[in-house]
């Protein structure tokens, strides 16, 4: 893998973490089509870009989660403040993600990162779009979510770990069927995802610690992880602002029509090369 194209990487792990399109998927695609080393560049670059994405949904969320910090020895206060609750709600929201990874994450690295799958889950998630468009309410806030919601959508973002899903996508998608607003589903989502994110981030570096990096990695994996970093901060920033009066529905299209083509492609005969 060359500098540029590890970049070129990270501008797409920042654009699709947050964006509903899948990451994963794009990082699977772009591999395949392109035929960059999977095997060299695999889960662990995926981390790297996380890492990059970690810090921009900090940076963009700083104020938020400075709050929340401070608010934490108030957790379990019968009146706790508005800080105090959300951490209790994303509490309640990352352990479907925690138990779903501890349980299944070999499954998913083994057998499900593949063209084929990423594809048609964007197709899948991509008609949930439409359909959540159509009958949720969104007329409710962030601060109306319970702790059962909280979790509910904690179990779309657990299914996110399958490639193609998208855990933006999912998790919006849940919320919004509940009834929220799309700009106030993106707010809590992408706060939401901040531990999984960290989780991620913290198990492959464990890994990563161990094995080590081959000569000429290390600037490889921090390129993708400041390009992601980057982009990421920039996409969270005009995402929510685009939610506020804009649908779903162009990235339904959107995830339609790239998984028609990984298909169209794979029906040809014409190999994927990652």
């Amino acid at each position: 893998m060359t500098l540029v194209a590890a970049v070129l990487l990270g501008v797409i792990q920042g654009l699709t973490e947050f964006l509903p399109v899948s990451s994963s998927a794009h990082l699977i695609l772009a591999r395949a089509f392109f035929g960059w080393n999977a095997e060299g560049f695999g889960l662990a670059f995926d981390v790297a870009c996380h890492v990059g994405t970690l810090a921009a949904v900090v940076a963009y969320f700083r104020r938020d989660l400075v709050e929340m910090a401070a608010a934490l020895p108030g957790v379990f206060d019968r009146r706790a403040s508005e800080p105090a609750r959300r951490i209790r709600l994303i509490a309640a929201g990352t352990m479907p993600v925690v138990v779903f990874g501890v349980l299944a994450s070999g499954l998913v690295e083994r057998t499900l990162r593949t063209p084929v799958v990423a594809a048609v889950n964007l197709a899948a998630v991509a008609l949930i779009f439409f359909v959540v468009e159509r009958v949720g309410s969104q007329q409710r806030g962030e601060r109306s979510v319970s702790a059962g919601e909280a979790t509910l959508i904690g179990c779309a973002q657990a299914a996110a770990l399958v490639p193609g899903v998208s855990r933006s996508g999912a998790t919006i998608s849940a919320a919004m069927f509940m009834g929220l607003r799309r700009d106030e589903a993106a707010r809590f989502t992408f706060l939401l995802g901040v531990p999984a994110i960290l989780a991620a981030a913290g198990k492959e570096s464990i890994v990563l610690f161990r094995q080590g990096l081959a000569p000429g990695e290390g600037p490889l994996f921090a390129a993708g992880a400041i390009a992601s970093a980057i982009v990421g901060y920039l996409t969270v920033k005009y995402f929510i602002r685009y939610l506020g009066g804009h649908s779903l529905r162009p990235f339904a299209w959107y995830r339609l029509a790239l998984a028609a083509s990984v298909l169209v492609w794979w029906m040809s005969g014409m190999p994927f090369r990652g």
